[in-house]
């Protein structure tokens, strides 16, 4: 049974090819960006290393295939990591070349699950678990073909396009949600922006200007995130044009966003979903030199996968109503078996909560980590993307995510004594790990490795317009206190 219709009767034909070759784009970045990490991270000599943590979950006894749901339980040499980091890159290209995609996704999917399993601390990101989801939903939306083609041959289905704005609304609403739940009073005063330049764990030269701006633009700004994240999702369902306007509205924030801040993947991500509330209708005149008019209907062919979709649909419906209920401070009391299956997908990540930055920093601590031979003369290790130098400007360096960069940022924030990542990133320095060192910017003892290493507390604030231009610095510092003990 075929239901023909054409471009203009709210079919997303051409929104969804887009959107899974933008998820392509961003798989390509994500696994690039890990695979010239992961043997720092989590490789043998890395600061985490995958074995020793799969290796203290081997009494699980099967059970382990399901609470760490990996590939690697197979083999996790440094071979292997970096097989599933570049492997999920080749795939990524397969996606956006159109092989295959049913298939490629499901792989993509798996390698990076496998990934996230075990890079714990260093893939603990709300753009991590996006991205797993969003990648989960799209294997219900991509054409059940082999080779490539375009124009799409048929449309896909009405609910699978419905999952992924249920994601994108969730991902929207959310983050407003969580800021007015807080109470912190950054956010309810209007004034969280005029921290946020300055605070957040890896700003742009473009944050450094804004930071300058008055008071009352920041003020205002807040007021339209806020009105976008709150209103902008119930517009979601609405009928064009009203769905077109929030989603360039979506479009607008995430690309501010990416303007003043290195967020990964989060904004492209983020604008790939929005993309899918434009129908082929909106989308046809843009393609319309590739498109003869004869050729804009995208009928929609009832298969198997629109009942396995019905399933998935269900599945994430009743998964949503925890989220739901956690984000009203409330619980949901299921069937002790369907309590059970829930928790046994629940390391799958197949939903999630989001939310970035519910309670505002006010003020930004830096580790500066210094090293040294005798214990009197120290020397600073500089880290490629976080600030520590006062005169390097802020740069851009989103997709890629400089993960150690971001958990020193965290690490700051936190601090309450000796951290065990941070113990194992200080011994990793005293031995002169090659692949931790290669995480870093500039290494002060190239010829042996010190004796000492510590990280010392700075308050790090942005400079100002006169500072500036006297002084040739984009920060300024004072410190604060020492954060870990020498040795």
């Amino acid at each position: 049974m075929t239901t023909a219709t054409t471009a203009g009767a709210g079919t997303y034909a051409l929104a969804s090819w887009l959107f899974l070759r933008a998820l392509g784009l961003i798989y390509f970045a994500a696994f690039a960006s890990l695979a010239r990490q992961i043997l720092g991270l989590v490789g043998s000599g890395g600061i985490l290393p995958a074995v020793e943590v799969l290796a203290a979950h081997q009494h699980w006894g099967l059970a382990r295939f399901w609470r760490w749901p990996t590939l690697c339980w197979l083999r996790c040499s440094d071979r292997a990591l970096l097989f599933l980091s570049w492997g999920g890159a080749f795939l990524s290209l397969l996606l956006i070349a159109g092989i295959a995609p049913v298939l490629v996704l499901a792989l993509l999917w798996m390698f990076y699950l496998s990934l996230f399993t075990v890079c714990r601390l260093f893939l603990c990101y709300q753009w991590d678990i996006l991205l797993l989801e969003a990648g989960f939903l799209a294997l219900f939306l991509a054409p059940a073909e082999l080779a490539p083609r375009f124009p799409p041959a048929t449309a896909p289905s009405s609910l699978s396009v419905w999952l992924l704005w249920w994601l994108l609304f969730r991902l929207m609403f959310w983050s407003g949600v969580v800021k007015l739940r807080s109470g912190d009073a950054a956010w309810r005063s209007l004034m969280a922006l005029k921290y946020h330049y300055e605070t957040q764990p890896l700003p742009t030269r473009v944050a450094w200007h804004a930071q300058q701006l008055p008071v009352s633009f920041h003020r205002f700004s807040v007021v339209i995130v806020l009105a976008i994240e709150l209103i902008g999702p119930f517009l979601i369902p609405a009928p064009p044009p009203w769905r077109h306007a929030v989603g360039g509205l979506f479009v607008f924030l995430m690309v501010l966003i990416q303007l003043t801040g290195n967020y990964a993947f989060f904004n492209l991500l983020g604008i790939a979903l929005s993309l899918l509330l434009f129908d082929d209708a909106a989308l046809a005149p843009v393609f319309q030199s590739a498109l003869p008019r004869e050729e804009l209907s995208f009928p929609f062919v009832p298969h198997l996968a629109t009942v396995v979709s019905a399933g998935a649909a269900t599945l994430v419906l009743l998964l949503s109503l925890d989220s739901i209920a956690r984000l009203t401070r409330r619980s949901v009391h299921w069937p002790t078996l369907l309590a059970r299956f829930f928790d046994m997908i629940e390391p799958c990540h197949i939903v999630n909560s989001y939310g970035l930055f519910a309670v505002m920093t006010s003020w930004r601590p830096e580790i500066i980590v210094e090293g040294s031979h005798d214990g009197r003369e120290w020397r600073a290790y500089e880290f490629k993307w976080k600030p520590g130098d006062l005169r390097r400007p802020p740069r851009f360096v989103a997709p890629h995510q400089p993960r150690l960069d971001w958990q020193m940022w965290f690490s700051a924030l936190g601090f309450k004594g000796a951290e065990p990542w941070f113990d194992r990133f200080r011994a990793r320095l005293l031995q002169g790990s090659p692949a931790v060192l290669a995480l870093l910017r500039t290494n002060p003892f190239p010829g042996a490795p010190p004796r000492y290493v510590r990280g010392v507390l700075y308050d790090y604030r942005f400079t100002n317009r006169s500072e500036r231009r006297l002084t040739g610095e984009w920060w300024s510092r004072e410190r604060a206190r020492q954060k870990v003990g020498e040795g």
